[in-house]
């Protein structure tokens, strides 16, 4: 079951044209994958404290239909895919039924700067659905 993250949107997330600007959809997943993280029981502040972090690899969308200023967007987090030091989250960006924006994002799991496997309790919770 998803992750449901949803925010008013605001008139400074708008171009001249009324619609949101495209940037705004990697802004709302990243709001979104907090709530999806939490949601699991992924504790971060005690991860850092073991200098463990997450960063973006990549991420890339796909616009269907323009979310506009006081519309309100639903952001739904699912884990699509678990590797060894990586994970990808699909988020669809909605209003109401009616689908705006998938964005698919990687994250790799982080210690000291470098690449390091997910450890098994997150894997655990991520996977948990």
């Amino acid at each position: 079951m998803p992750q449901v993250w949803s925010s008013p949107v605001r008139f400074v997330e708008c171009d001249q044209q009324g619609i949101v600007f495209n940037a705004h959809y990697l802004v709302w997943a990243d709001e979104a994958v907090n709530n999806w993280w939490a949601g699991r029981g992924v504790d971060w502040p005690e991860l850092n404290g073991r200098g463990l972090e997450y960063v973006v690899v990549a991420s890339a969308l796909e616009w269907r239909s323009s979310a506009r200023y006081g519309d309100t967007v639903e952001v739904d987090a699912e884990l699509e895919k678990l590797g060894r030091t990586s994970l990808t989250v699909r988020f669809v960006v909605r209003v109401g039924e009616r689908l705006c924006c998938e964005v698919r994002t990687t994250y790799v799991c982080t210690a000291g700067g470098s690449a390091t496997p997910w450890p098994e309790e997150v894997r655990a919770l991520v996977s948990e659905g």
